[in-house]
């Protein structure tokens, strides 16, 4: 199929010894062009003693992006040991921070969220909010009530949940929020 990468997006958890096992034998078999992804849910990345942020880090050298899914979620710590409510700039950030601290590099961090308010339980937000939060994070403008204590130039970007549900509200949030990331320092 020309298949070029893989997408670790399991929700009940996983074993973070035989995952890197496995992803590092697949990058050994396909080589450096390998395209390793993660969609982890928040609660897999709110400590780096989490399975899953194990994994990102046993991986940090072949690990593409983590697109952390910062919907149908709930309240979260963030990085500052605070709650934040999803569907809010200081969602996004705060918990972006935990990943951006916790060891990621700014190129392997991505903000996920659903493209429209139809295409998850909860957690949309406008464009507007997501492009905030990427300005918070690469720039430090357009935070909320959190700011980081620096910086994250190289931030990956974005990713949404799905490009169909992106079609079905006429490409509203790619439209906003890609010329955003095209942006980015």
């Amino acid at each position: 199929y020309g298949f070029n990468g893989v997408d670790i997006d399991l929700e009940n958890g996983l074993n973070a010894t035989y995952m890197t096992q496995a992803l590092r034998s697949l990058s050994a078999k396909a080589g450096s062009g390998l395209v390793i992804t993660m969609a982890p849910q928040t609660i897999d990345m709110q400590s780096t003693s989490n399975a899953y942020f194990q994994t990102a880090l046993n991986i940090k050298d072949i690990l593409t992006v983590v697109n952390m899914q910062y919907y149908n979620s709930g309240s979260m710590l963030g990085c500052d040991g605070k709650v934040y409510s999803q569907g809010s700039v200081d969602f996004l950030t705060a918990l972006a921070c935990i990943q951006l601290e916790g060891g990621l590099s700014p190129s392997q961090v991505g903000l996920g969220l659903p493209a429209s308010t139809r295409a998850a339980g909860g957690g949309y937000v406008s464009p507007s909010i997501v492009n905030n939060a990427l300005d918070c994070l690469a720039r430090g403008t357009n935070c909320g009530s959190f700011k980081p204590s620096r910086t994250y130039p190289g931030l990956r970007g974005a990713m949404t949940w799905s490009t169909n549900w992106d079609a079905t509200a006429g490409n509203a949030w790619s439209s906003a929020v890609g010329p955003k990331v095209h942006g980015l320092p």
